[in-house]
């Protein structure tokens, strides 16, 4: 007979309850009944202990942790930034936020253990500022010069800067292929810790709405406000549904990517039609939609000009979506799909990467944790290793 596993019954409720997580989906994992599930969370019975790592496993979270007497502290939730009709934060969410803050809360004690001086540009501004001071000091700090990239790719520019200055940037779209991320629900957080700042991008979208949302998460690190944020490039007519908090860092983002003097540089003709205005928002790295909002806010077009582009807009990307799900579908029939060590290492941060590498091979921490934290087995850490310089 299989041994059972003395767990604690709060405990394991608390699991499952914590990573949002019906009693059918996680009776489905081991598998047993949801009544067998329920006999568990209560104490009636116990699970085998291969029935309880499975659920750790599904949980995600330390086995040991359901032998504890009573449930642990956990991670303080992000305070909530979102549109106030957002949904509910699903498995997936819940998932990925535990996990960048277990590597920012890890970075954070190691950076304190080492002595190291504190960021100064974190909380260096208020939601009192003003955002083009916000955005201009972000661009001064990190030297970038919007319009001026140096690849077709700006937002590979603008995270290697802000990894640069010790900001550690995660991009990803998945847990695993079976619990994806949803960009309705969460675009982006960010972690303002003063010594070990974190910011998450949901990769679900293309490069130009990834790129508005990880300035916008920069300036929530410059006024030093983490939390979670989602539609981050609200409609016009919206704001009343909108934290203060994320208008402010939208303000920021715009005037950071599309400043005022570079947009009113621009031949009119920029304006004529949505082809145009596509090509004039490729090289600031934004959408046309963050465009021509930019455009009327700052009164170069008016509202007609603004609906006109706007439906011609919605018709170019309805056919952009479609080629693009294309091209995903040709990808899908190669052979060997995506880069297992690329997507880590984007899901870790490089910066975040490199630390650990480094730990672990000066032997400051265990193998055990270092795969942990990277979500990559010791015997392929010399194949992570090697994407880091390609």
């Amino acid at each position: 007979m299989a041994d059972k596993a003395n767990i604690t019954p709060n405990v394991l409720k608390w699991a499952r309850e914590s990573a949002r997580m019906t009693e059918e989906t996680a009776s489905s994992k081991v598998p047993v009944s949801i009544d067998k599930l329920k006999e568990w969370e209560k104490g009636i019975s116990q699970p085998t202990i291969r029935q309880a790592q499975t659920l750790a496993k599904t949980y995600k979270r330390p086995f040991a942790l359901f032998f504890l007497p009573e449930i642990p502290r956990d991670f303080q939730p992000l305070q909530d930034f979102r549109k106030k009709d957002s949904k509910v934060l699903s498995t997936a969410s819940v998932f990925i936020i535990r996990e960048i803050q277990q590597k920012q809360s890890w970075i954070s004690d190691v950076n304190e253990e080492n002595n190291e001086n504190k960021i100064p540009f974190i909380g260096r501004y208020s939601i009192k500022d003003n955002p083009i001071s916000v955005a201009n000091n972000i661009l001064e700090t990190l030297e970038i010069i919007p319009s001026k990239y140096k690849t077709d790719n700006p937002i590979k520019e603008w995270i290697d800067k802000a990894e640069s200055k010790g900001i550690f940037i995660s991009r990803t779209s998945f847990i695993h292929t079976r619990l994806k991320l949803d960009s309705e629900e969460i675009q982006g957080f960010a972690i303002a810790d003063p010594s070990a700042p974190f910011v998450f991008i949901n990769s679900d979208d293309w490069n130009a709405p990834q790129l508005f949302t990880l300035v916008h998460e920069l300036a929530h690190i410059w006024i030093a406000e983490s939390g979670i944020s989602n539609e981050i490039e609200p409609e016009i007519k919206q704001k009343d549904k909108f934290n203060p908090i994320e208008l402010f860092c939208n303000e920021v983002a715009a005037n950071a990517l599309i400043p005022e003097n570079l947009i009113r540089s621009l031949d009119k003709s920029t304006f004529n039609n949505s082809k145009e205005v596509f090509k004039a928002a490729k090289i600031f790295g934004v959408s046309s939609f963050a465009f021509i909002v930019r455009a009327l806010n700052l009164g170069i077009i008016n509202i007609s000009d603004y609906q006109k582009l706007k439906r011609e807009a919605d018709k170019d990307f309805d056919t952009f979506l479609l080629r693009e799900a294309e091209k995903k579908a040709k990808q899908k029939e190669k052979p060997g799909g995506p880069n297992y060590f690329l997507l880590q290492l984007n899901r870790n941060s490089r910066l975040f990467t490199q630390t650990v590498l480094d730990a672990f091979r000066s032997g400051f921490i265990e193998p055990t944790q270092a795969s942990s934290l990277l979500n990559v087995q010791v015997n392929k850490f010399q194949q992570l290793e090697a994407q880091l310089y390609k």
